[in-house]
């Protein structure tokens, strides 16, 4: 467990409805608070062909809301595509903002509730607590998992013109509410099923590995470690096993949680400037990177990877005790390899002649390297990008 060395917060949402089919009890949550008439609902396009948003604007309309839905939030939005639908949106008047989906529309309808009350653009909100007021209060339901973007006072937004994913952070982009329904992630397609839960994982570790870490985010890290590791795998296989798609969807909240008090580190400051410059959906970026990073973190982490251990439920070699944390950084090399997740940034575009660049972009993502255990130079990031480019490439 962590020591802490100085104050600590913690902050989330501010009520979390949890279960199957926990989406029916959505209408009662909103009027027993008793402050919504009217209700913006963004959504992802496949919940609205799926039928989802009807559904909900349904649940609603019993309860005496009226509603609209927008889709159209692009995967991995780009700030100005945030005040896009910022401008659709208009000055319409909404008593709470629901987003629906994926890690990207939270974040979008996160985005949209503070846009409506603060005179800042998206550019202007980069960084920590730039947000200077209150956003229209909204209601997260993550159909995903693996941002765990529904506990997180954080927002990814793609710079299109730098290349680059950078984040958003504020107390004011925590939601008033969460529901998390597992049904919504039956059947999720094998690609995203990966993708996503292993961003979770990411979340989880690099939290619990954090220099920021905590007894708080500790025990929701080693928590979402426990249930991601048994379930990603059956999940990813059985796509319609509830039990597993429970634990996962819990295990990402809690693994988002974690980040929200001790925060992430070298890998996802690796993985922002690949999904700007070469659209690599970042759980896979995430993914790529985790086992070679932890690796270049081993010194400083053994202790840490061996307590990991247990929570993945690798057992303690005889004599070995130490060789735990290995197999650790192994078991991972092995999810990616049995997720189908690519080791080849060829695969997207990547060249040698971009790694130096790349190198420079992460090592610029402050906010992320400082809070990695070891310091990390660029020519260390460069050596690990290349471990993710075939021999023939480096030539």
């Amino acid at each position: 467990m962590s020591e802490p060395t100085g104050n600590y917060q913690f902050q989330t949402a501010g009520k979390i409805i949890a279960g199957p089919h926990a989406i029916q009890r959505l209408g009662h949550a909103l009027t027993g608070a008793g402050q919504a008439s009217r209700a913006l609902i963004v959504a992802s396009d496949t919940m609205r062909k799926r039928g989802v948003t009807d559904e909900i604007a349904a649940l609603l309309a019993q309860r005496g809301i009226a509603s609209e839905a927008i889709g159209g939030v692009m995967r991995e939005p780009t700030a100005d595509h945030i005040e896009q639908l910022a401008d659709r949106v208009g000055k319409e008047h909404f008593d709470v903002y629901i987003g629906i989906g994926g890690g990207s529309v939270l974040d979008a309808t996160k985005l949209l509730s503070v846009l409506r009350t603060n005179r800042l653009g998206v550019r202007e909100m980069i960084g920590t607590e730039l947000i200077t007021g209150e956003g229209i209060p909204t209601v997260l339901i993550p159909t995903t998992s693996g941002t765990g973007s529904e506990a997180t006072p954080n927002a990814i937004v793609t710079l299109a013109e730098e290349k680059l994913k950078i984040g958003i952070v504020s107390r004011h982009l925590l939601p008033r509410l969460v529901v998390l329904d597992p049904v919504l992630t039956l059947g999720l397609p094998k690609p995203i099923t990966a993708a996503t839960g292993m961003d979770a994982f990411t979340h989880a570790l690099e939290s619990y590995i954090s220099n920021k870490a905590n007894p708080i985010s500790d025990m929701l890290a080693l928590e979402s470690i426990r249930l991601i590791s048994r379930s990603i795998v059956p999940a990813f296989h059985n796509g319609s096993s509830l039990e597993d798609r429970s634990a996962m969807l819990l295990g990402s909240m809690l693994g988002g949680m974690a980040l929200a008090g001790s925060g992430t580190a070298a890998v996802h400051a690796m993985a922002y400037p690949l999904g700007g410059r070469f659209n690599i959906p970042h759980g896979a970026a995430n993914a790529m990177l985790l086992p070679h990073v932890m690796a270049f973190n081993l010194d400083r982490i053994r202790d840490k990877l061996e307590i990991v251990a247990a929570a993945m439920g690798i057992a303690k070699e005889p004599g070995r005790p130490a060789a735990a944390a290995e197999r650790v950084i192994e078991r991972i090399a092995e999810w990616t390899e049995e997720l189908e997740i690519p080791q080849d940034l060829t695969a997207y575009g990547v060249q040698a002649a971009d790694i130096p660049s790349l190198s420079a972009a992460a090592f610029n993502v402050r906010r992320l390297m400082d809070n990695n255990p070891k310091p990390v130079s660029t020519g260390q990031i460069e050596a690990v990008y290349r471990k993710l480019l075939p021999r023939e490439a480096i030539k």
